[in-house]
């Protein structure tokens, strides 16, 4: 039997992850007006404002609701809001689960930020869901993005063409990378070595 995707609490290195809440609307909006992220056409940053930041974190409520989304604020130590994350397309009979939805404020990108919570998210979803493969999705046109991915050491599996639409209805292909549970030791050792160097 698999863990039950609950909410829960990851914190390591100043990043704590904690469930997503309406609670975080503020917080999202800071975190999303640093950088204007929003304008950016293939990531799903809401615009900084009440109504579409409510909005994003209903929809996420939604999808863990379902059973389908397990979604995080990302948040530093002295409790300011940086982005969010989420597990999202989770299958139990395999069991597998995506991680996705990523975002932080500008100011924070290229920190160890993302490699942190990458570990918190692949550490949890390996050893205490015993999941068999994490997916990791992105836009052909996020190029950071991908190169954040493939430097996790994550599989690059190939393209879905024509998959998605971008915010502004273009086409998006979706790149397509996977780690599998007998990659997470030797990836984590990885992962581990390089938020130890900071």
């Amino acid at each position: 039997m698999h863990a039950v995707l609950t909410p829960i609490v990851l914190k390591a290195h100043g990043v704590r992850l904690e469930p997503l809440a309406l609670a975080h609307v503020d917080g999202l909006i800071d975190a999303s007006a640093d950088g204007a992220l929003a304008t950016l056409n293939f990531t799903s940053v809401p615009a900084a404002n009440p109504a579409d930041v409510r909005a994003y974190i209903e929809a996420a409520l939604a999808g863990q609701h379902a059973g389908t989304m397990l979604p995080f604020a990302v948040v530093d130590i002295g409790g300011r809001v940086l982005g969010s994350t989420r597990y999202y397309d989770i299958d139990h009979s395999v069991p597998t689960l995506a991680i996705g939805y990523t975002w932080y404020r500008a100011s924070v990108q290229r920190s160890h930020v993302n490699t942190t919570c990458k570990r918190l998210l692949l550490g949890h979803a390996f050893e205490v869901l015993s999941m068999r493969t994490v997916y990791l999705h992105t836009s052909h046109a996020n190029l950071r993005s991908q190169a954040a991915i493939e430097r996790l050491g994550a599989h690059k599996d190939g393209v879905l063409r024509q998959h998605k639409r971008h915010k502004d209805g273009s086409l998006r292909d979706t790149v397509c990378y996977s780690i599998l549970d007998t990659e997470w030791p030797e990836l984590r050792k990885r992962l581990d070595a390089r938020l130890a160097t900071g």
